[in-house]
């Protein structure tokens, strides 16, 4: 099972470094995925990601406090929003409301979590 766990840890970092650019994909949930995946698979992975001068702090903190920064959570509404209007606009009438019902379960979700110090 462990290979499986890098296996997984490995896929959603990826899908979180793919977030940085994409909007439409968000970068803090598959980052803290990666890091519960390598915590079950390898800790010497789980500890690249902890002191990981990027996505270090947010794994940290999340840990911690189960409290994410402020500034991840103005950037993750905004690209929902924006991903939401621009998906609506795009898909079919009888579907475009899926991706801005979902985003705004997120941003509820994420409206409820403590909000860290960091910047």
């Amino acid at each position: 099972m462990r290979w499986v766990w890098l296996l997984c840890g490995a896929l959603c970092l990826l899908l979180g470094v793919i977030g940085i650019v994409l909007p439409l994909l968000p970068t803090t949930p598959f980052v803290l995925l990666a890091a519960y995946c390598f915590s079950l698979g390898s800790a010497r992975y789980e500890q690249w990601l902890l002191t990981h001068p990027r996505f270090g702090p947010m794994v940290r903190d999340w840990r911690s406090q189960r409290a994410v920064p402020l500034r991840a959570k103005q950037v993750a509404w905004t690209t929902m929003a924006i991903s939401s209007g621009v998906a609506w606009w795009f898909m079919p009438p009888a579907i475009n409301w899926i991706p801005g019902a979902c985003c705004a379960l997120v941003a509820l979700w994420m409206w409820r979590l403590p909000t860290s110090d960091r910047h």
